[in-house]
């Protein structure tokens, strides 16, 4: 027979009920523990991510930006020649046409030819009155190689380049919905020709007809790594080129034959060397950067930066939420000042103007800028809930009113991210550069 004292000391047991609670309550404390450090770890993930993602995508912004804004005004072999004009004494300096073509169309053919011409002839803008259309040859004027826009929330100077209500304009207006320009930043418009395209006129393959210095016809036989012919139609605008001036005109096509369709005047024999034929339309390059309200389909707006390229809008990245330029010019002194788009644009008489000619000379200090200051403000295109106040503080140098970090919607601030349509709930960073302008005028 059994023990009865050792059965009792060996019989199975249950827990009680308050073990059973402790068991709970410490299983509990733990699983918090590790859901609390999990969501740490997957906050820091995100932040870490995030900056990242904006790191990089300021980078390549910014590297976009400096490799168009470079080339600002370029024309085939501008830097070795240049037109001059004879002074009173005999002696001979440069006037305002240098590496400016010469244009023997109408100012209207002009700008049916070109894309997102923001500034048109006998407009209004600010303080200067642009020229009328020109009927008669004429060069082509420094507002064309670069134009700056400065804008607020509800207005651009020195005017709108999206043009007025109700119109048709070339980019898109400021607004908060998806597929508007982001409200309160700027827009620039350069144009440059690519000289790696067009055709040598070596006189043995690709040459010219020439009759009394008039050039009366250029045949074209393309060679290894030239354009073909195929997209050149009559009425397309054509320009002769080589290193001291350039032409631009209207062509008709027979077959490989070019010759000039104006009503003005003959087309000019070139002085200069390496004369070159280039399709204007398609080579010489407008380039617009402006910000553009984008959705991510689960209703998280950014800003994109758009480069418009001959009329063709692409977005470059995401992320970007203000975009600023200021102009670095050279005074007679040879003191650089940095200016705004406004400031530029009411110039009337520049150190670059033909000395021949009295009187303004609207706009012309746009092709004196030697300098562009490009700030960019950067934002992680995602909101995250999590962050502190501390977390979503930035600094913006177009903040005028605020020397350090703020928070978003701070009263100092020119433009709040709430004025644009962007949640603050973001972490953003401010790049900026210099890229200097390597074919202004003196």
């Amino acid at each position: 027979m059994m023990d009865r004292t050792y059965a009792s000391r060996h019989r199975p047991r249950g827990v009680s009920l308050i073990e059973l609670m402790v068991a709970i309550t410490l299983g509990i404390l733990v699983a918090l523990g590790i859901v609390n450090i999990f969501n740490t770890t997957s906050s820091s993930s995100l932040v870490q991510a995030q900056l990242a993602r904006l790191q990089e995508g300021g980078r390549f912004a910014v590297t976009a930006l400096t490799n168009d804004l470079r080339m600002a005004n370029a024309q085939y072999c501008s830097n070795m020649g240049g037109q001059s004009a004879a002074l009173s004494n005999g002696a001979l300096t440069l006037d305002r046409y240098l590496r400016a073509p010469r244009v023997i169309v109408s100012g209207a053919t002009l700008a049916a030819a070109l894309s997102d011409v923001t500034t048109t002839w006998a407009v209004k803008s600010g303080s200067n009155t642009y020229p009328a259309s020109p009927t008669a040859p004429f060069t082509l004027p420094s507002w064309y190689a670069m134009r700056g826009y400065d804008c607020t929330t509800t207005a651009c100077t020195p005017v709108d380049p999206a043009g007025p209500s109700g119109s048709t304009g070339v980019i898109p207006a400021q607004g908060t919905a998806t597929g508007n320009r982001v409200s309160g930043s700027d827009v620039l418009t350069i144009r440059y020709l690519d000289g790696t395209r067009g055709w040598t006129l070596d006189g043995t393959n690709s040459k010219m007809t020439v009759a009394s210095q008039v050039v009366t016809s250029v045949s074209v036989n393309p060679q290894t790594g030239e354009p073909l012919l195929t997209d050149i139609k009559t009425g397309d605008l054509m320009m002769l080129a080589d290193c001291n001036a350039s032409q631009v005109f209207s062509a008709k096509v027979s077959g490989s034959t070019i010759t000039a369709d104006s009503n003005y005047v003959s087309l000019a024999q070139p002085t200069g060397v390496a004369p070159r034929l280039f399709d204007f339309n398609r080579d010489y390059q407008t380039i617009t950067y402006y910000l553009q309200v984008v959705d991510d389909n689960n209703g998280n707006k950014t800003g994109a930066l758009m480069r418009r390229q001959n009329g063709v809008s692409s977005e470059v990245v995401r992320g970007v939420e203000r975009l600023d330029f200021l102009y670095g010019v050279m005074d007679a002194t040879g003191n650089t000042s940095f200016r705004t788009a406004s400031d530029i644009d009411s110039a009337t008489t520049c150190a670059s103007s033909n000395i021949a000619a009295l009187g303004t000379d609207p706009g012309c200090l746009w092709r004196s800028v030697q300098s562009i200051e490009v700030h960019l403000l950067m934002d992680g295109q995602k909101p995250l809930y999590a962050l502190n106040a501390g977390d979503m503080q930035y600094q913006y140098y177009g903040d005028t009113a605020i020397t350090g970090l703020a928070s978003p919607d701070d009263t100092g601030r020119t433009v709040k991210p709430s004025q644009q349509g962007f949640d603050n709930h973001m972490l953003r960073r401010e790049f900026t550069t210099l890229v200097s302008v390597r074919n202004y005028n003196p």
